[in-house]
């Protein structure tokens, strides 16, 4: 009994060990915000194509985050973690309630850059959660962004 009570502790231990590295590992919405910054100047100074290449390193997706870019058409431009979306257009995607890519393009359209909030599925999960990505114009007449989950 009293090594299956020692056995549980240490599985919970972990357990929450493990949920505290996980969210550790979360960006926040300030170092998104930051991150979209980078992208921006990233592109003003160096064009799209060395841009979008330097969104694949490791520098440019700390934690969870990453640099998406979309023109305003809907058209996906640079998305480092599904390049599968580039080129395709998802200006009427709203498959989890909110039309999160025409909210964007607005956002950009009227302000140049600000935050956009929608609903998500979490990583390695299927719960959807509360996400908000800073999106911001440059240049090149296009707009690059980061998300942060709330």
């Amino acid at each position: 009994m009293k090594k299956t009570l020692i056995a549980c502790a240490v599985v919970g231990c972990a357990a929450l060990l493990s949920g505290v590295a996980s969210a550790a590992d979360t960006g926040t919405p300030d170092e998104a915000k930051a991150l979209s910054q980078k992208a921006q100047t990233t592109v003003n100074t160096q064009g799209k194509e060395k841009a979008f290449a330097a969104f694949s390193t490791a520098e440019f997706k700390p934690k969870d985050l990453y640099v998406f870019c979309m023109d305003m058409d809907g058209k996906m431009l640079s998305h480092p973690l599904k390049p599968e979306l580039v080129g395709k257009n998802l200006l009427d995607f709203k498959k989890y309630g909110d039309e999160l890519f025409k909210n964007m393009i607005a956002k950009v359209k009227t302000s140049k850059e600000g935050w956009v909030d929608y609903k998500w599925p979490y990583p390695g999960t299927e719960e959807i959660k509360a996400k908000t990505s800073y999106v911001m114009a440059n240049k090149d007449g296009f707009f690059c962004g980061v998300g942060a989950y709330k």
